[in-house]
């Protein structure tokens, strides 16, 4: 007989060598694809490098990509407008997303087919989003304003307008990603007790007192979760931005011309490709990874805080 004694170590010992085997080639491509590429991205940022063939090395050049970002007016604006945007956007989209999940975990008929319908947005890529909300804006919205008689909605040019066209741009960004946050809240939502809201029912609390002090409270790890989501989704907007207005329409900036809705990732990227400044984009993307970073980290920290006085 097996002697019930004997104690056992845990499979994360005995099984060490196959984990590390197995693990082995998710870290292999984790460090060949995103570690040793930023590496060399903070080198070559320090340099005038501009990845041409057959030229000359690239020479050290220190902080002078560094300086140069924060006297380009083009990057301090898309730095703004990107801020303004994530604002506006994590706001809206949270909203939405809130109240979708509590649409589709009421009693209504067909919640299934609503949560499929609200989801289906963020299974398109944003290219194509981006393009035919263009086509929605250019040519839609104008000709329905003209049926309905609305002569300023038929005549107002929505991607026109650096103020509507940013509008233009929460609205797609919140069409598409709005179901995917839904999705958290409605796993949060459903993993309430029904005997709390049921209990405070029969107490004669009407639905917004249920929802000011049981479900928000309940559902406060969701609210931190959607929103470093939505946050690192606003800041790093690229598809949808460059689909629908391509940064335009251009603008005037502390005496500069710069293209109103171009957004932080936009603006590395025709740093980089269009004008064939590599090092000076890549240094704005060490410059754009770091803010991130901070902006995540504080994010979340004040959202824990708020969970626990909660």
């Amino acid at each position: 007989m097996p002697d019930k004694t004997r104690k056992f170590k845990p499979a994360s010992e005995r099984n060490s060598p196959i984990f590390f085997i197995f693990l082995f080639p998710s870290v292999f491509a984790f460090v060949m694809v995103v570690i040793i590429p930023f590496i060399i991205g903070v080198y070559y940022s320090f340099t005038d490098w501009r990845a041409l063939t057959g030229g000359a090395p690239p020479e050290w050049v220190g902080l002078q990509n560094y300086i140069a970002i924060f006297r380009d007016v083009t990057f301090l604006h898309s730095f703004l407008v990107t801020t303004v945007y994530a604002v506006i956007n994590i706001f809206v989209l949270n909203l939405v997303a809130f109240f979708l999940a509590l649409l589709v975990t009421s009693r209504l008929s067909l919640t299934g087919i609503y949560r499929a319908g609200f989801f289906l947005p963020n299974l398109i890529g944003g290219l194509i989003l981006g393009y035919i909300w263009q086509f929605i804006f250019n040519n839609v919205v104008p000709q329905f304003g003209g049926m309905i008689g609305w002569e300023w909605l038929a005549t107002t040019p929505f991607l026109g307008n650096r103020n509507l066209a940013l509008m233009a741009i929460i609205i797609v960004g919140t069409w598409q990603y709005a179901g995917y946050l839904m999705v958290i809240y409605v796993a949060a939502i459903q993993s309430i007790p029904s005997s709390l809201p049921e209990a405070a029912a029969i107490d004669g609390a009407n639905f917004w007192h249920r929802l000011k002090h049981i479900t928000f409270p309940l559902v406060a790890p969701a609210f931190t979760v959607s929103m470093f989501l939505s946050l690192l989704y606003s800041f790093r907007q690229f598809d949808v931005n460059i689909a629908l207005t391509d940064g335009m329409p251009a603008g005037l900036f502390m005496g500069g011309a710069v293209r109103t809705t171009e957004f932080l990732a936009l603006n590395i990227f025709n740093t980089a490709f269009t004008f064939r400044e590599i090092a000076q984009g890549q240094a704005r993307a060490v410059i754009f990874f770091i803010m991130l970073v901070i902006i995540a980290l504080i994010q979340v920290r004040i959202n824990k805080r708020r969970e626990i006085e909660m």
